[in-house]
């Protein structure tokens, strides 16, 4: 890419111009979604958290919720394969609780397809060439999320990230959300190996 700080304007026009339909059609597919996780879950339906955005920059990612709020004796909160319940494991399976990222993307704060936003506190433990991955806008699909997604070690998925910065096009997003439809289908790489989610980046 000739200018890492600036999102092209193509991109972002690329983005809205699939978003844009792309939530109109789902929407009842959404409402479903919202229903069931209010029915098993209780409010709220959206998981929210603050992650780290194109250069760094804070944003707020929303999700639906797949977990519930179960706590030990002490207050803390229970392991994630504890707290994960069967309908946030169905939801997680078809990257169904990804969807409402629609939103961040129509407020530009990411796109259809780049390095997933992961948590503020990863910044400081990032190398040189691993914040590299910031240069273009986070994305709900990726380089990394075709090629072993969770399955892959975080050293893995910062080359895959890296590799995609070093050679972004609109044919590379099209490719990879084409073979992102069949990984959803095929639920390859959902978690890695022993663990119910990934697990923390430590630097």
């Amino acid at each position: 890419m000739s200018a890492p700080h600036r999102v092209p304007l193509r991109k972002r026009l690329f983005d809205l111009l699939l978003s844009v339909p792309g939530l109109i059609l789902i929407s009842p597919i959404l409402a479903v979604i919202a229903l069931a996780v209010r029915t098993a879950l209780g409010s709220p339906v959206l998981f929210r958290q603050r992650r780290s955005g194109f250069s760094g920059r804070p944003f707020t990612l929303y999700k639906f919720r797949t977990m519930s709020d179960e706590r030990d004796s002490e207050g803390n909160p229970m392991p994630d394969a504890v707290r994960l319940t069967r309908l946030g494991r169905f939801l997680r399976s078809f990257s169904l609780d990804e969807l409402p990222e629609l939103l961040n993307v129509l407020k530009g704060e990411m796109s259809l397809v780049g390095p997933r936003p992961l948590l503020m506190r990863y910044l400081e433990r990032y190398s040189a060439e691993q914040a590299r991955r910031h240069d273009v806008p986070p994305g709900i699909t990726g380089w990394t999320q075709i090629n072993g997604r969770n399955a892959n070690t975080w050293e893995q998925k910062f080359q895959y990230d890296v590799w995609y910065v070093d050679h972004w096009s609109l044919r590379l997003d099209v490719k990879i959300l084409l073979i992102t439809l069949w990984k959803v289908l095929t639920r390859e790489g959902i978690s890695q190996p022993g663990q119910a989610t990934a697990e923390e980046f430590m630097g």
